[in-house]
């Protein structure tokens, strides 16, 4: 009987019998697990190295199995697989052999990787169900497994901790869209929440272990989940030395510290997945001044916290632990539903899901750019005759980056922006860009297609171009859908494949394959901007795929959007006729019409004439709806600026560009710092990117006021919050750097004058005439 599910975890393991591959699977009915058992771990090597390696490896006594292929490297070699009885075999196998120079392929592909996506099988899995047997879960051996289209429903929990600032454990709230529990260390009180009273911090874990096994969700999704709420768990566990079995199969869930940062690490637990909140919403490449719960909630939903003072909340947890329970009970599960709240709001499991079915990779996988492009180009390069190349060990080249054209700078009306869409992938599907391709265009250089450095593609031996046209068709029917969840899975896959060519990281790294995708980019956007100029327009600017062309004597904006679209269908046609001439090839180049800007300014680098680059702003009126002011680049749009700088910066250019004088506006403000009027917004809020102490040589002022703040709570006898990274609020005072938790100086007005609002003011107003100084100066003698 053919069964279809969603796998959720994957795992190899040696046992007596061999290696056996785990996989849980959630269902229509329920989790599975899928036991594939007597698995053969293996890797790839030269045929000319088989004396040498039977050389290294028999006085070990390491059973292996010697199979030749049809297969051959990059190189042209032909080469045999090692198949191992287990994974320690084939570990100590690869050692030795490295360390006598013996070259090893694909040996460190993942054994439950491989045989998924050997198969094609990208998350929805079709399995032979007929051999089911009941243990916990129900349980298939060895069956018989397929890729398919199933589309799973998956079951979540949001879990939070409340603790005392030393790490006790106080409460666990645990919520979803039918459940609202909290598991409460105390003595029964009254209440309309639902709570379950524990004796103590044992009693609590124990308690939460059989919570998760009741409520058997899929997912557990949390905010700094892992590397706080589970991090924690485990070390509370261990100190009672209580087995914290919180996945299926009744095991201890497991902990990896991350081997470059040790405040990162993984969780892991049989057929649960844990996904953190933060690392999701990054992953589908949102960005925010803070990724904090109480600043991404206020973004998204409008909600905050249920606490009072945000800065100070160890304290005021540990004061409700104590004296009101039922208020610790409400914040904890406030913060639950803020979680699922933002998870809901930005589709983030159905995002993970779609990467998870389009790639093959983990759903709580961090990153995996290079994976997810093995993954889907291995298996297709092994039906070609080819195994895949080693890490390059140099650790790879740099390759030219994007166009970017030096700008003329002034204040414009009548700005089109013409961007190419997707340029990246269209060159790579247009000019046949591809690891094989690249190979076999040079063992056979006739009518190939010549790329750069060197580089020839062939014409019809390759796999990115139509693994690119498959998702780009998947994207056009996921916009067509409006299913902007799957839309921005593919968007995102899609143009990490050029940087994964462009990555030491990739097995399939080729200086030639990155630069003939960037070069015939700089190429492209150039010969766009003279065919324009051709065409008697001005081309100011141009940004990897963005064309920036003034409208010099057009007023009219439905003319100027009229001219938008005609340069966009001229320069689609030119493309097409040159490729066809020049490379007898389809052209997949499109450039769309994006933008007008009503106004437009190019601003200059700062102390210089030159223009500046990746730096405007710019007045978009469209036919219908609102205006809006963009910036990009700008100090509205950096963190690192205050608050009173994006005030004062979006207020000046919006008055500028509706020309009206911005004199009386600037000579309000610097009237305002002065007198003090304005102090909460000289707050700079910056990172600590560093621990504290690795901070020697140069001590920017984030870092003396972080210390300067922790020196005050070591008085205090309070925890030491800056230590290890994290974000500091501080304000520039006539004393240096204060952090404001322990403000004492007065404000150095003039610096903010200084280095906040003058920077802005004399970027826009030259451009109509004014100076930033006489302004000032008039502004001092009026009082």
């Amino acid at each position: 009987m053919q069964s279809q599910g969603f796998i959720l975890t994957r795992h190899a393991r040696d046992t007596a019998k061999g290696c056996e591959i785990c996989y849980w699977i959630t269902t229509d009915s329920g989790p599975y697990q899928l036991i594939l058992p007597q698995q053969k771990p293996i890797f790839v090597v030269k045929s000319e190295d088989k004396d040498a390696i039977s050389a290294r490896l028999n006085p070990l006594n390491i059973q292996f199995e010697w199979r030749s292929l049809s297969h051959q490297t990059f190189q042209h070699k032909s080469v045999a697989a090692l198949y191992f009885n287990n994974l320690k075999a084939q570990n100590l196998a690869v050692n030795k052999l490295k360390r006598h120079a013996i070259e090893c392929f694909e040996y460190d592909l993942r054994l439950a990787d491989r045989i998924l996506t050997e198969r094609f099988i990208y998350g929805s899995i079709a399995f032979d169900s007929s051999q089911t047997t009941k243990n916990n879960h129900p349980t298939v051996l060895n069956p018989k497994i397929k890729p398919c289209d199933y589309q799973p429903s998956l079951s979540f929990i949001s879990l939070d901790i409340e603790c005392s600032m030393q790490g006790q454990l106080y409460s666990i709230g645990l919520q979803n869209n039918q459940l609202e529990r909290v598991i409460m260390i105390g003595s029964f009180e009254p209440s309309n929440l639902d709570i379950v009273w524990v004796d103590n911090e044992k009693a609590l874990l124990v308690e939460l272990i059989k919570q998760i096994k009741q409520l058997d969700p899929d997912l557990i999704i949390g905010w700094n989940v892992i590397n706080f709420d589970f991090k924690l768990l485990i070390k509370r566990a261990e100190k009672y030395q209580l087995a914290l079995t919180l996945g299926r199969d009744n095991y201890p869930i497991s902990w990896r510290d991350n081997k470059t940062d040790n405040n990162i690490g993984y969780v892991s637990m049989a057929g649960r997945v844990v996904i953190d909140g933060i690392d999701a919403l990054k992953m589908a490449t949102y960005q925010f001044s803070s990724f904090s719960l109480q600043n991404v909630s206020q973004v998204l939903l409008g909600k905050t916290k249920l606490i009072e003072d945000v800065d100070n909340r160890g304290q005021q947890i540990t004061e409700d632990f104590k004296h009101n329970k039922i208020k610790l009970a409400k914040y904890n599960l406030e913060d639950c539903r803020l979680v699922s709240q933002i998870f809901d709001k930005t589709r983030l499991i159905d995002f993970l899901r779609l990467r998870t079915q389009l790639t093959g990779l983990e759903l709580d996988r961090v990153g995996g750019s290079v994976a997810a492009f093995t993954n889907l180009y291995l298996p297709k390069l092994h039906r070609a005759g080819y195994v895949a190349p080693n890490l390059p060990q140099d650790g790879g080249l740099a390759s030219p980056g994007g166009y970017v054209m030096d700008s003329k700078p002034g204040l414009y009306k009548n700005v089109l922006v013409l961007d190419f869409k997707s340029l990246y992938p269209s060159i790579i599907r247009t000019f046949k860009i591809d690891p094989m391709g690249l190979i076999e265009g040079l063992a056979n250089p006739e009518n190939a297609i010549e790329g750069f450095k060197g580089a020839l593609f062939s014409r019809k031996k390759h796999f990115l171009p139509d693994i690119i046209t498959n998702l780009w068709q998947q994207r056009d029917q996921a916009k067509k859908e409006k299913d902007a969840a799957r839309s921005q899975a593919i968007k995102i896959i899609m143009n990490s494949f050029y940087g994964v060519l462009g990555s030491g990281g990739c097995r399939f790294y080729d200086t030639r394959l990155a630069s003939s995708i960037t070069m015939r980019g700089h190429q492209i956007m150039q010969q766009t901007a003279k065919w324009i100029e051709a065409q008697g327009y001005s081309v100011i600017y141009g940004d990897t795929d963005s064309t920036f062309v003034w409208l010099e004597h057009i007023e009219d904006g439905n003319q100027a959007r009229q001219i938008g679209a005609e340069l966009a269908t001229g320069i689609n046609l030119y493309w097409q006729n040159k490729l066809q001439q020049d490379f007898q090839l389809e052209c997949d180049l499109e450039i769309e019409f994006e933008t007008l800007y009503s106004t437009f300014l190019m601003p200059t680098i700062r102390g210089s004439e030159a223009g500046s680059k990746k730096r405007y702003a710019g007045l978009i009126k469209p036919a219908s709806g609102e205006e809006k002011l963009i910036f990009k680049g700008l100090e509205t749009v950096r963190s690192d600026w205050t608050e009173l700088a994006r005030e004062f910066q979006t207020e000046v250019y919006r008055q500028v560009f509706a020309e009206q004088d911005p004199c009386i506006y600037i000579q309000k403000i610097i009237a305002e710092v002065q007198a003090g009027k304005r102090d909460k917004q000289l707050i700079y809020k910056k990172r600590l990117r560093r621990k504290l102490d690795a901070y020697v040589k140069n001590i920017p002022p984030q870092v003396r006021a972080a210390r300067l703040a922790d020196e005050k709570n070591k008085q205090l006898g309070k925890p030491l919050k800056y230590q290890n990274k994290g974000w500091i609020q501080y304000l520039i005072t006539l004393n240096g750097p204060e952090p404001v938790e322990y403000q004492t100086s007065q404000i150095d007005y003039q610096h903010y004058i200084d280095k906040q609002i003058k920077p802005i003011a004399e970027g826009i107003l030259p451009f109509v005439g004014l100076n930033f100084e006489h302004i000032n100066s008039r502004q001092l003698r009026l009082f």
